[in-house]
C-alpha cells in the first residue's frame, strides 16, 4: 500500500509516493470515515507548511473534502503545525490535518492527522485509515475544483494565527518577561515559526533578530532539525549579537532547539527538565511527567523529588498526549525535540514552548546553565549519546531477528535488571542506566540510545550495542 502511516504521520518521498493520487486517496479515506462516524457536518481544517508542494497538497485535499460534501476550512497561509492542532480543538473538530514532513530532509513531504482535541491521531485511527485507503484505491475520487468549492463556500479560507498568538501569551507570565528586556534571536530554519513567535517575543518587549526567515524549499541545504550540527549559524548569532538565549525551530515549528547565552547547544532533553523543574519549583505546578522510552531518567529523578511519578510510553507523540490526558500530567516530551505543557494543546508545540523558557529566564533572572546545574546537584548526572544507522533490508531483518524474536543481547558488562520489547528494545542496567535500540518510524534509521552518569560510560555501552548488530564505524550522526 502506498500510503502508511508511521510514528509521526505519513511521510514518503516528493514524486514517488507523496502524489496527487495519493494526498487525495487518504483524504477520501479520511472523508469515509468521518461520514461513518457521524462528524462529517462539524467540519475539516486543512493547514500546510514551506513544503515544496505543501499548498498544492492542501488544495488537493480540499478538493476531495468539497466533492464529498464535507465543510472544508483551509488555512491559507504558511501555518505552524501546533496552530492547526491548536485551531481543531478551538473550533470543536473531529479531524484536521497539516501537510507537512516536519524535520524530514527536502525530498519528503507528508500529512499528519489531527483527532478531537487536536491531539495527533493514535494507532487505531490511523489503522483505520488506512483500512479505508486500501478499500479505496482503485475508485474514482469525487472532487469539486478548489476556486469553485471557494465560490460556492464548501471551502472557507481562515486565518486563525491571531487566535493562537493570543492564546500563547495568555499562558505566559508576559510582564515578567517585560521587566527583563532579554535580547533574543530566531531561526525558523526556513520554516514557519517567525511571525508567532516574533509577534509574541515582541509584545514581550524583547529585542528581537531573526534569521534564516525567508521560504526555501531545501532548507538552505540542511536538516530542518534544531540539533547541534545544524545550528552553528545560530550559534554564531548568539555569540556575536551578546544575546541571552537563540531559539530554533524545525520544519512545521513543532520542535524546538535552543542556543544558551555561552554558545552551548541545549540538547531537547535538557530543555525538558528545564522546564519540567520550572514548572514545579518556581510556579508551583503539581503532577507526573510523560516521556518516551528513548527520553532522559532525570525526569524521573526530578519527579520523585517532588513527590511525583513519570511514566515511560513508546516512541510517537500520540501516546504522550494520551498518557498526559489520562494522567493530568504537567508535561510530556521527547529526546527529539518535542514537548507539550499540560492546559495547552495536546501535541508538540515549538512556540510556546520557547516563550514558556524566554518566561523561565525572566522570572528566575538566572542562565540556562545555571538551572541545569540546579537540578544536576541535587538529582545527580545523566548523559546520554545518540547513534543513527542506516541498513539494506537484509540488515533490517537480522537486526529484527536478534534483537526481537532472538532477544539475544552483547555483553555490556553490567548487571541487567530488565528487558524491554515493547518498542525496539531497552535494556535497563541495575545501576540506573540504559540502552535502547529501535527502527525509527520517520526515517529509514535504527536508532541507539544510551544514558548513563558520564559520557564515557554511555558512550561504551552503545559501542556494545553497535559492535554486537554489525554496524561498527557506520554511525552518521
Amino acid at each position: 500500500m502506498s500510503v502508511q502511516f508511521g510514528t509521526g504521520g505519513w511521510r514518503a518521498i516528493i514524486g514517488e509516493d507523496f502524489t496527487k493520487a495519493n494526498v487525495q486517496l487518504l483524504t477520501a479515506a479520511l472523508a469515509r470515515k468521518m461520514k461513518e462516524e457521524g462528524a462529517a457536518q462539524r467540519g475539516f481544517l486543512i493547514g500546510y507548511d514551506r513544503r515544496f508542494l505543501s499548498q498544492e497538497a492542501a488544495h488537493w485535499a480540499a478538493e476531495v473534502m468539497a466533492g464529498a460534501g464535507i465543510p472544508c476550512m483551509v488555512v491559507e497561509r504558511e501555518a505552524p503545525t501546533p496552530l492547526i492542532m491548536f485551531v481543531v480543538k478551538y473550533y470543536e473538530l473531529s479531524y484536521g490535518m497539516a501537510v507537512t514532513a516536519s524535520h524530514n530532509p527536502a525530498l519528503y513531504n507528508g500529512v499528519k492527522v489531527f483527532v478531537k482535541g487536536g491531539r495527533d491521531a493514535d494507532e487505531v485511527v490511523t489503522a483505520d485509515l488506512e483500512g479505508h485507503i486500501a478499500a479505496l484505491e482503485g475508485e474514482r475520487i469525487p472532487t469539486v475544483p478548489y476556486e469553485q468549492g471557494l465560490r460556492t463556500g464548501q471551502i472557507q479560507i481562515v486565518d486563525p494565527m491571531n487566535v493562537y498568538i493570543d492564546s500563547v501569551i495568555r499562558a505566559v507570565n508576559m510582564d515578567a518577561i517585560r521587566s527583563r528586556s532579554l535580547k533574543v534571536v530566531l531561526d525558523p530554519m526556513y520554516g514557519v515559526s517567525k511571525t508567532a513567535l516574533q509577534t509574541i517575543l515582541i509584545t514581550a518587549r524583547c529585542d528581537v533578530d531573526v534569521i534564516h526567515e525567508r521560504r526555501d524549499a531545501l532548507f538552505g541545504g540542511r536538516l530542518p532539525a534544531p540539533n547541534s550540527k545544524t545550528l552553528t549559524g545560530l550559534r554564531d548569532f548568539v555569540l556575536e549579537k551578546g544575546c541571552d538565549i537563540g531559539i530554533a525551530t524545525d520544519g512545521d515549528a513543532d520542535r524546538l532547539g535552543i542556543i544558551d547565552d555561552a554558545g552551548e547547544f541545549l540538547h531537547p532533553n535538557k530543555i525538558l527538565v528545564l522546564l519540567y523543574y520550572y514548572l514545579l519549583k518556581y510556579k508551583g505546578w503539581h503532577g507526573a511527567a510523560v516521556r518516551n522510552i528513548a527520553t532522559t531518567h532525570l525526569l524521573d529523578a526530578i519527579a520523585a523529588t517532588f513527590g511525583e511519578i513519570c511514566y515511560e510510553v513508546p516512541v510517537g507523540f500520540k501516546h504522550i498526549s494520551g498518557k498526559m490526558l489520562e494522567t493530568g500530567a504537567v508535561i510530556g516530551g521527547e529526546s527529539s525535540g518535542g514537548l507539550t505543557v499540560r492546559g495547552h494543546i495536546q501535541g508538540k508545540d515549538g512556540i510556546y514552548a520557547a516563550a514558556l523558557l524566554v518566561e523561565m529566564l525572566a522570572t528566575t533572572g538566572r542562565s540556562l546553565s545555571e538551572l541545569y546545574r540546579e537540578i544536576t546537584d541535587q538529582c545527580g548526572q545523566f548523559e546520554m549519546v545518540e547513534r543513527g544507522y542506516r541498513f539494506s533490508q537484509e540488515e533490517k531483518e537480522r537486526i529484527h531477528r536478534t534483537l526481537m524474536e532472538d532477544k539475544l543481547l552483547p555483553d555490556f558488562g553490567l548487571e541487567v535488571e530488565r528487558v524491554s520489547y515493547a518498542d525496539g528494545c531497552k535494556v535497563y542496567f541495575r545501576d540506573g542506566g540504559w540502552v535502547v535500540a529501535r527502527f525509527s518510524g520517520t526515517e529509514p534509521l535504527l536508532r541507539v540510545f544510551c544514558e548513563m552518569d558520564s559520557e564515557e560510560r554511555a558512550a561504551e555501552a552503545a559501542g556494545h550495542m553497535e559492535k554486537f548488530l554489525g554496524l561498527t564505524g557506520r554511525n552518521i550522526e
